[in-house]
């Protein structure tokens, strides 16, 4: 499922991409590349965040794209951003059969008939879904073919704009700009393809500020959610309730299973709430029982985080590894941490995919 701002179509298939997914407090950056049918991670990182107000200015980006390259040496020009939950709309919708040229060119002139808003100083990008996913039925007036579903998205102009020259100033080319809540979707698509396309499931990453859902129904995204509930919220409540500073929090969090335990199931009540509310709505929509919850993000590493969710919401919860499909071309030292920190590089590994 490939949603990149400007993938025209006609661009070459990429045969290597480095993506970068720009979070809150870590950004998480891979460097992937093309092996036969398959792929290669070649290097990741965990870096710091660059703390900015509301959005990262051009210079800011530019400057903390160097340090990313650097973490990341490659010599493929060539990255794909992410965009966070606040900053991309993405919705299923109904279009007619037409070209993805024009559909963007339709959605731009009138946003607000598709997307229930006026979007005209946004950039859209369409993903058509697949043919079994597509209605049947032929319009029987005139013989023309019925609508079509697709996955449409949609930014500001000025924060794409910010992100392609924050890539030119670290002498990097911005291949694509991809919503970040579609990188657990496609990275779960390879790595679990069996569950992927046959079962009805919930996908919920965790991140620093908010979490996403989305709910997946034989591989199409049927429901999403942004729930502003994330690891930071779970760490402060860690740090008041032990009356401990917010960095050895950090490290209780995922060690100490019995003396964070209450805290953390506190914070974790709305997400379980909201993740339940949403899987009861699909349910209920679509007749349709979730299997199963797959859980990714850094605060996965924590068994008393599943364990609450799980207890919430009486399905089974379980992390996964976004990276297990991969031949790994890493350094020894990254080779040994890969597994610990995988959940942490689902939105960086999707956003990846969507680029190849």
């Amino acid at each position: 499922m490939a949603l990149p701002f400007f993938d025209s179509g006609s661009r070459k298939k990429r045969d290597q991409m480095l993506a970068v997914d720009l979070g809150n407090r870590i950004t998480k950056a891979v460097h992937m590349q093309r092996r036969g049918d398959g792929y290669a991670l070649c290097g990741w990182a965990l870096l710091d965040a660059p703390i900015f107000e509301k959005t990262i200015s051009a210079d800011m980006l530019a400057e903390h794209l160097k340090a990313v390259a650097k973490a990341v040496p490659t010599k493929n020009r060539l990255v794909t951003l992410t965009l966070g939950a606040n900053d991309a709309l993405i919705r299923p919708v109904e279009m007619p059969r037409i070209p993805r040229d024009e559909l963007r060119l339709v959605l731009k002139n009138n946003s607000r008939a598709y997307m229930q808003q006026d979007l005209s100083s946004h950039v859209f990008d369409c993903h058509v879904l697949p043919l079994e996913q597509q209605p049947k039925a032929l319009d029987a007036k005139a013989g023309t073919a019925s609508k079509q579903k697709i996955l449409v998205t949609s930014a500001k102009n000025q924060l794409v704009a910010e992100f392609v020259q924050g890539a030119k100033g670290a002498s990097l080319l911005a291949d694509c700009v991809v919503p970040g809540l579609i990188g657990p979707v496609n990275a779960f698509e390879m790595a679990m393809p069996e569950v992927f396309h046959k079962q009805s499931i919930a996908l919920v990453d965790i991140g620093f500020k908010s979490s996403s859902i989305c709910l997946l129904q034989k591989g199409e995204l049927m429901l999403s959610r942004i729930v502003g509930v994330g690891g930071d919220r779970l760490t402060q409540s860690v740090s008041e309730t032990m009356n401990i500073s917010y960095a050895e929090a950090e490290g209780i969090k995922i060690g100490m299973a019995h003396e964070v335990q209450s805290a953390i199931e506190s914070v974790l009540t709305p997400l379980g709430r909201e993740l339940r509310a949403s899987i009861d709505f699909f349910e209920h929509q679509h007749d349709k029982v979730v299997s199963q919850v797959f859980v990714s993000g850094a605060s996965t590493r924590s068994a008393v985080i599943l364990q609450a969710l799980q207890t919430e919401l009486m399905i089974e919860c379980k992390t996964w590894n976004p990276t297990s499909f991969m031949r790994l071309e890493l350094p020894p030292e990254q080779t040994a941490e890969v597994e610990q920190i995988g959940p942490q590089l689902a939105v960086a590994v999707g956003a990846a995919l969507a680029a190849l």
